[in-house]
């Protein structure tokens, strides 16, 4: 029996161990796929450049230099000499019926996250059902939805899924709405997880 049960023992501590390098694993290895990834896309996007340092640094060299690119735009973007022509480039866009929808559309998924307009910074605690006291995290989007001809007690909430960047968007009552002490990433965060990322 007792050969038995430091059998059992050993074969979950096996197992135990087994799972425990998975969890140390799993992470490491996908970051590595990620940048992996990352480095393909840059060398296979770019390789009609040729060679510039070596094939093995090219790629890091382009994403650098995308980088900066990137920032040296965000700087002269911010100045009033560019302002004007920006959005007198906007209102040339926004005249074209196709571009328009995805140039907006893209425009404002961007703005929801990042920048001055982030659309996703307060998240709210929803009451979808009172009778079993049922309760989803989410973020208000809209708080005057006037412009669809609908009461002021009304409001857009954004109800992001689990394990994904997709959600849905409900149309709800303010009563059934209550603001959540935290940070907006750190709900974010917790969302998408599933609950399994701890929230300070």
């Amino acid at each position: 029996m007792a050969l038995k049960d430091a059998y059992a023992h050993g074969v979950k501590n096996a197992i135990s161990h087994f799972v425990q390098g998975i969890l140390v694993l799993a992470p490491i290895a996908i970051t590595v796929y990620i940048l992996y990834k990352v480095f393909d896309f840059f060398h296979s996007t770019f390789h009609f450049l040729g060679v510039i340092v070596h094939p093995l640094l090219d790629p890091f060299i382009i994403l650098f230099s995308i980088v900066i690119l990137i920032y040296l735009v965000g700087r002269i973007s911010s100045s009033l000499l560019f302002t004007p022509a920006y959005h007198r480039l906007e209102k040339d866009i926004e005249k074209v019926p196709l571009i328009r929808i995805v140039y907006s559309s893209v425009k404002d998924l961007m703005s929801a996250f990042v920048g001055s307009k982030r659309r996703f910074n307060r998240p709210v605690l929803v009451t979808l059902d009172k009778l079993n006291n049922i309760k989803q995290l989410g973020f208000i989007t809209q708080e005057d939805l006037s412009n669809l001809n609908l009461e002021k007690e009304y409001i857009a909430v954004y109800m992001p899924f689990s394990y994904g960047f997709s959600g849905r968007l409900l149309i709800l009552h303010k009563d059934s709405v209550a603001p959540v002490d935290a940070s907006s990433t750190d709900v974010m965060k917790f969302i998408v997880s599933g609950g399994v990322t701890h929230v300070d």
